[in-house]
C-alpha cells in the first residue's frame, strides 16, 4: 500500500488532498454559516459538512488505488496439455476477437485496452484518469462514480457556504478585496471544479446507461468489435437503462464480454 502511496501520483493526491481541507478550513475560519452555526452552538451542519468532505477524500483514495481491473495472466487458455494445434482447434467464436497486447504480450479479452501511463491492460477499460492518477476500468468506475457523485454535493455546498461569507463591500473595494480575496478564491475554485464534476458525473452516468465506456464512446471507428458491428451507433452491450444501470452498480465479478456479445450478434442477426 505505501508503495501505491508514494509512486507518481503521490503529488497529485497530495495537493488535492491538500486543497479540499484547505478550503474546508477557510470556510470555518471565515464569517460563513457554518462559522455562524457554530457561534450558536448549532454543531449539525458543521458535522454534516465536515463528515461528507471526510466521505469524499476517503472515496478519492479508494479509486485512486484500488486495482482497476488489471489483467494478470492470459484469459483464454486450451485444456491442461493443449498443444498450439489443438488450442487452434478451438472454436472461432470463442477466440477470434481476443489479441495479445503489443506491450505486456498478454491475451486481452474483449472491452480491455492497454493504458500507456499504467502499463497494464485494464478490464473494460473506460479511461486514464490523471485526476486519480490511476485507471477507471471494471473494478473501480462504479465507485469513480459514487466518489464523482459525493464530490459534487461536498463541492457545491462548499460554494454555497463560501458565497455566504461575501457581503457588499461598503467601505470601498480595496479594503473589502483584501479582508475576503481569500474567499473569493474559494468562490472560484468551488465553482469551477462543481461544473467539471457536474459534466463528468453527467456523461459517466449516460454511458452506464447505455453500457459503453469512455474509449468506446470516443474511438468507436478504431475498434474491431464495434466496427465490425455496423456503422450505426448500436451498441452489442446494451441491455436496455434498467439492466444496464442494474449491472453497473450491482455486478460484482469479472464478465465475459465476449460471451455477452456473440448472444447479441445472434440476436442480432
Amino acid at each position: 500500500m505505501l508503495k501505491k502511496v508514494f509512486r507518481s501520483g503521490f503529488l497529485v493526491r497530495s495537493g488535492h488532498t491538500v486543497l479540499t481541507w484547505l478550503i474546508t478550513l477557510v470556510l470555518f475560519l471565515h464569517d460563513t454559516d457554518l462559522r455562524r452555526c457554530e457561534e450558536k452552538g448549532e454543531l449539525m451542519q458543521p458535522v454534516v459538512f465536515s463528515l461528507l468532505v471526510l466521505l469524499s477524500v476517503l472515496l478519492y483514495f479508494t479509486v485512486s488505488l484500488m486495482d482497476p481491473g488489471f489483467i494478470l495472466t492470459d484469459t483464454v487458455q486450451g485444456p491442461p496439455g493443449a498443444s498450439e494445434e489443438q488450442e487452434a482447434m478451438l472454436p472461432q467464436t470463442a477466440v477470434r476477437r481476443l489479441r495479445r497486447c503489443g506491450y505486456c504480450l498478454l491475451q486481452q479479452p474483449m472491452r480491455a485496452k492497454h493504458c500507456q501511463a499504467c502499463q497494464r491492460c485494464v478490464r473494460k477499460f473506460d479511461h486514464h484518469c490523471p485526476w486519480i492518477e490511476n485507471c477507471v476500468g471494471e473494478q473501480n468506475h462504479r465507485w469513480f462514480l459514487l466518489y464523482l457523485l459525493v464530490q459534487l454535493g461536498a463541492l457545491t455546498w462548499a460554494f454555497h457556504l463560501a458565497l455566504s461569507g461575501l457581503s457588499w463591500p461598503q467601505v470601498g473595494w480595496g479594503p473589502w478585496l483584501r479582508a475576503h480575496g481569500v474567499l473569493l478564491g474559494c468562490v472560484g475554485v468551488t465553482g469551477v471544479f462543481s461544473m467539471v464534476v457536474l459534466v463528468l458525473l453527467g456523461c459517466h452516468l449516460y454511458l452506464a446507461s447505455t453500457n459503453t465506456t469512455t474509449w468506446e464512446f470516443m474511438s468507436r471507428p478504431r475498434i474491431s468489435y464495434l466496427r465490425s458491428w455496423g456503422d450505426g451507433e448500436e451498441n452489442p452491450f446494451d441491455r436496455g437503462l434498467l439492466c444496464n444501470l442494474w449491472d453497473f452498480f450491482c455486478v460484482c465479478r469479472t464478465v465475459a464480454w465476449d460471451r455477452v456479445y456473440q448472444r447479441a450478434h445472434r440476436d442480432h442477426v
